[in-house]
């Protein structure tokens, strides 16, 4: 599919060993508390919080802190923030189309702080709706590839609501309606095949291509949001071919 998904998909695996650990930690147990927070803290009976704690447990976050962030997001324990979720629109070097997704406490800490990223990186902020319309929210499941083919993740999903499989190089992509993601991740189950990630993601309609100067300002720009603690997420509608990944490093 695109570059996008497949850039994602190498920086997620690099950012679990390098500097920035901590902070992945701090946004993942963020995740866990808000998911208990909205519906509860039973996994079983909260599809949203067993995703968030599986995400987090993949990503080698102590069960200690986990626990803690379902018992502060369900009440059985003090200090939970009022954490609320702010979507920021945007548009990036070349014309890249940006949505930027904030959980924080303090609206204009995280206003401010995305909007100097986005000025000193050759970004602007832009006004609500021009840029939200350009994606659409789905279910998206990655799936590593050890032992399993194109053909075994198609036919355990095909019934559960999948959309389409995406080649990624080193996993499967499956995208899926929002309301079939749980069917989607049970299905892969069911068929004994193991995922890395199941969560809900924009994914935009239109890519706008980019070269080797493009993907290195867009891939630090990226970098400098991702770095501010109210940032949980950045969405962008780029594409970037495998010559310029490589080009890139």
């Amino acid at each position: 599919m695109s570059g996008h998904s497949k850039w994602a998909t190498t920086k997620h695996k690099k950012a679990v060993i390098d500097a920035k650990r901590g902070k992945m930690f701090a946004k993942l147990i963020k995740n866990v508390e808000v998911a208990a927070r909205t519906g509860g803290g039973d996994p079983a009976g909260n599809p949203t919080l067993f995703d968030a704690i599986q995400k987090a447990k993949k990503n080698s976050v102590p069960n200690d802190n986990i626990d803690r962030a379902v018992k502060r997001g369900s009440g059985l324990e003090a200090g939970g923030a009022d954490w609320q979720t702010i979507m920021y629109e945007g548009y990036g070097p070349n014309g890249v189309a940006m949505l930027i997704e904030c959980l924080t406490d303090n609206r204009n800490r995280a206003a401010t702080e995305v909007r100097t990223a986005l000025t000193r990186n050759g970004g602007s902020l832009a006004d609500a709706g021009s840029v939200s319309y350009m994606f659409s929210r789905k279910g998206v499941v990655i799936v590593p590839k050890t032992g399993t083919s194109e053909d075994d993740v198609m036919m355990a999903v095909l019934d559960a609501g999948a959309e389409e499989v995406n080649d990624l190089d080193e996993a499967f992509e499956v995208i899926s309606e929002p309301g079939d993601l749980i069917a989607v991740r049970t299905a892969l189950q069911d068929a004994g095949i193991e995922y890395e990630s199941a969560e809900s993601s924009l994914i935009p309609s239109v890519n706008v291509p980019l070269d080797e100067d493009g993907a290195r300002k867009i891939f630090k720009l990226i970098d400098v949001l991702e770095d501010c603690d109210d940032v949980q997420n950045v969405y962008a509608n780029f594409d970037v071919s495998d010559e310029v990944m490589a080009a890139v490093g």
